[in-house]
């Protein structure tokens, strides 16, 4: 498949900084980089596979400045062609099967340089003694990148195309979404959108995550071409004479993936980024809804087997009654403990009932944290407390044959409510380095659960008698693509769920804009909101920085910050809790309250 049939598919992670892994590895910064393709081949085939190994679908060869003009100054321009050739060789030698490489060509302009009509025919020249090299060794695209003057990126990109290859245009801009020549991003994307020797736009260097992110939101809705980011790792920071780039891996990683649900297509890092962004960031991206390849699973209707009687949803639960009939239906959300104790667990599942509780959420490692098995704790809360649960299932950490075991086991023992998620990725636990399936994401879950409930196994055997399973799904009406999180919650309907959980709600006008269009495009499950009382200004911020799908707006932020005690704090966390479940209530068919830190009084207090 070409780079760009594989970009209408899936998002592609590309590499991370050439020039700061050369200088970390002692390589003074007024050395030629592009000459160690010649003079230290073996550094950067060694830069190019820990890339590679990081999870890069993307490398670009080290030719950003070999061109003529740029080799002269170090007095090598003799050596131009043995340096694009080799620097092509030596990607060409780390790469997978599925690795491209991107013959990569930066500018010939300064920023602060004006571009006139006089230029053109030397430009010309340059780039095509350069592009012309890069081309005959077969890269997969031309990679213009750090472009300042959008009229030289298109000069570049009309000469890269004669050679019958791909071409990527990538150009740098202020925070304010300038170049330095004034030059806005909306006149620029709106420019190379319009050029037909164009078929990908990016914006690379100059900005970190947030700010890329910002910038990004700008420019995708104006072209239809993929689109790129390529962001610095932060703002550079002087430390012993040396600027370090401060931005943590899992950081650049949070708006990698914000930036994939934004609709972009390719995302990898420039200055200051090193393999280990690029593994962090490749990790939690692949394992995206969407990204990750997989498993189809064939509906139940498309296979021929003898009539099964299934099982109404007002016959499985009392969960299931409720809803169906229109009652509003509660549950509070408690989570397994770290030790073999469920005591201190079944208490509070104890209070819960006492106080008429509908039922108990059970998350199956939240965070991709280990806890005792969420599947015995249901078990055991079914059992010796009398009120039914709504047990978490995640795809991260079972393949199919293992989750089908499981469903199947825990409807034999009693369980008949599944909130079908598909998981955080290990990175954002305590366990980074272990390996997430994900063999089906939500969609291909509940798919699975509803041809159980016909009599149809993974592998097309029947069951019979089937399973009667109440299938619930997660939705956030919050995303950043709301559109994308629409089509996702649609094809989880059509797939067989029966109703929804939200993730927490702090904005109520978000959750009403999804709902009404969820509505018009004929959604019609019931929807349980997620209600979270706020303990805290901190514990605010760490909901809206680093829980995903979590959005805290800034005016709850601010109205935290006044809070001075804990028992301030507690106390205005219940109050907006409850403003916002008086702004919902007429739209949802109930509340699932988080209980924060274990604190089941401050989640009855919600429903009080």
């Amino acid at each position: 498949m070409s780079l760009l049939e594989t970009l209408q598919h899936n998002p592609l992670i590309g590499d991370g900084a050439m020039g700061t892994m050369l200088y970390a590895k002692g390589i003074f910064i007024n050395t030629c980089y592009e000459q160690l393709c010649l003079t230290k081949p073996e550094l950067i085939e060694r830069v190019h596979r820990d890339y590679v190994e990081a999870g890069a679908d993307l490398i670009e060869t080290n030719t950003f400045g070999a061109n003529r003009l740029k080799l002269e100054a170090h007095g090598i321009a003799d050596q131009l062609e043995a340096i694009n050739r080799a620097a092509v060789h030596l990607a060409r030698k780390v790469a997978k099967p599925n690795t491209y490489i991107l013959g990569s060509v930066g500018p010939l302009l300064q920023s602060d340089q004006l571009f006139s009509d006089r230029h053109t025919s030397e430009l010309e020249q340059l780039f095509h003694e350069q592009i012309a090299l890069l081309a005959d060794e077969n890269v997969d695209a031309i990679q213009l990148e750090t472009f300042t003057h959008v009229d030289e990126a298109e000069l570049a990109a009309r000469i890269a195309a004669s050679y019958n290859l791909p071409v990527f245009v990538s150009v740098t801009v202020g925070k304010d979404g300038e170049t330095r020549r004034g030059e806005r991003i909306e006149q620029i994307i709106r420019q190379l959108d319009a050029c037909d020797a164009v078929d990908a736009i990016g914006i690379n260097c100059g900005l970190g995550p947030a700010a890329a992110f910002s910038i990004a939101e700008r420019a995708l809705p104006l072209t239809s071409k993929p689109f790129s980011v390529n962001a610095n790792a932060g703002l550079p920071q002087e430390v012993d004479g040396r600027l370090i780039y401060m931005s943590t891996p899992e950081y650049f990683s949070e708006y990698a993936k914000r930036l994939i649900e934004l609709g972009v297509r390719m995302v990898g890092g420039c200055c200051g980024t090193t393999p280990e962004h690029i593994a962090t960031m490749s990790k939690q991206v692949k394992s995206l809804s969407g990204v990750k390849e997989h498993i189809q699973i064939t509906h139940h209707t498309d296979q021929e087997t003898p009539p099964i009687k299934t099982i109404p949803t007002t016959a499985k639960c009392r969960f299931g009654a409720k809803l169906v009939a229109g009652e509003k239906v509660t549950s509070i959300e408690i989570t397994p403990p770290r030790s073999i104790d469920l005591q201190p667990m079944l208490d509070k599942c104890q209070q819960c009932h006492d106080a008429g509780i509908d039922a108990i959420n059970i998350p199956d490692g939240p965070r991709a944290s280990a806890r005792i098995s969420p599947m015995v704790a249901a078990l055991a809360v079914e059992r010796e407390i009398g009120i039914e649960t709504v047990l978490h299932y995640c795809c991260r950490d079972r393949n199919l044959i293992g989750m089908q075991s499981d469903l199947l086991g825990g409807y034999a023992g009693g369980l008949r409510n599944y909130l079908i998620v598909t998981g955080d990725p290990p990175k954002l636990g305590d366990y980074p380095d272990s390996t997430a399936v994900f063999d089906v994401d939500a969609v291909g879950l509940t798919q699975v659960v509803n041809n159980l409930n016909h009599g149809i196994d993974v592998g097309g055997n029947q069951i019979n008698p089937p399973t009667g399973l109440l299938i619930g799904v997660g939705a956030n009406p919050c995303a950043v693509e709301p559109e994308r999180e629409l089509n996702h919650y649609l094809n989880k309907i059509n797939a067989g769920a029966e109703y929804a959980i939200t993730q927490p709600i702090f904005d109520a006008n978000a959750l009403l804009r999804f709902l009404d269009a969820a509505e018009k495009k004929g959604a019609s499950i019931p929807v349980v909101a997620g209600v979270w009382p706020l303990v805290s200004y901190r514990n605010a911020q760490f909901l809206k920085n680093e829980v995903p799908g979590v959005e805290v707006p800034d005016a709850l932020l601010e109205r935290m910050s006044h809070a001075k005690t804990k028992e301030d704090g507690r106390a205005l966390g219940i109050e907006i809790a409850r403003e916002i479940r008086d702004a919902i209530a007429d739209r949802v068919a109930g509340f699932q309250v988080s209980a924060p830190f274990g604190i089941v009084d401050l989640a009855l207090q919600v429903l009080d």
